[in-house]
C-alpha cells in the first residue's frame, strides 16, 4: 500500500502546487509565486469546469507533485474523446522516487475511466529529460507542436 494520495487541489494546495511550478528554469521566468492573486482565479474556472482535473499528489501530508488532465471531446477520430496532460511537476525532494511515473499512470487511468481513446501531452523542447521520461512511459513524439504568445 502506498503512503501517497492523489486527489483533487483545494484553494489550501495553491502555494505549493505554484512553488512547483516556479522551480525550474522555465518556470522561474513566468511563476509568481508571491502574488498568488492571478492563480486564485485560474483555479476558480479550473474547479467549475467538469473536463479539467487538476490533481496533487500528497505524502505525510505535504503537497509533493501536480498535474492537470483536460479531457476534449472532439469530432476527429470517429467523435474520439482525448484528454491533454499539462504542468506535470514533482517537488524536488521526490524526483527519482517514482512519484512522475505515478501521477502519469494516474493519469492514463483517469482518463480511461473518462472514455478517452487518445492521450496526449507536450513538453517542452528544452525538457530532454522529461521527453525520455514519457517515451519510457510508452507515449510516442509524433507531432510538432507550435505556440503563439497573446
Amino acid at each position: 500500500m502506498s503512503d501517497l494520495e492523489i486527489r483533487p487541489t483545494t484553494t489550501e494546495d495553491l502555494p505549493a502546487v505554484v512553488a512547483m511550478l516556479a522551480d525550474d528554469p522555465l518556470g522561474a521566468q513566468r511563476e509568481s509565486p508571491d502574488d498568488l492573486t492571478p492563480y486564485l482565479g485560474a483555479f476558480e474556472r479550473l474547479a467549475s469546469d467538469p473536463n479539467q482535473h487538476l490533481v496533487v499528489a500528497v505524502r505525510e501530508g505535504k503537497v509533493v507533485g501536480t498535474l492537470q488532465l483536460t479531457i476534449i471531446p472532439g469530432l476527429s477520430r470517429r467523435g474520439a474523446v482525448r484528454s491533454i496532460i499539462e504542468a506535470v511537476r514533482v517537488h524536488a525532494d521526490e524526483r527519482g522516487s517514482g512519484l512522475g511515473t505515478q501521477l502519469i499512470e494516474w493519469a492514463v487511468e483517469e482518463s480511461g475511466r473518462q472514455g478517452c481513446s487518445l492521450v496526449q501531452l507536450t513538453s517542452d523542447v528544452t525538457r530532454t529529460d522529461a521527453h525520455r521520461f514519457y517515451k519510457r512511459l510508452g507515449f510516442e513524439d509524433s507531432h510538432v507542436g507550435f505556440k503563439k504568445t497573446l
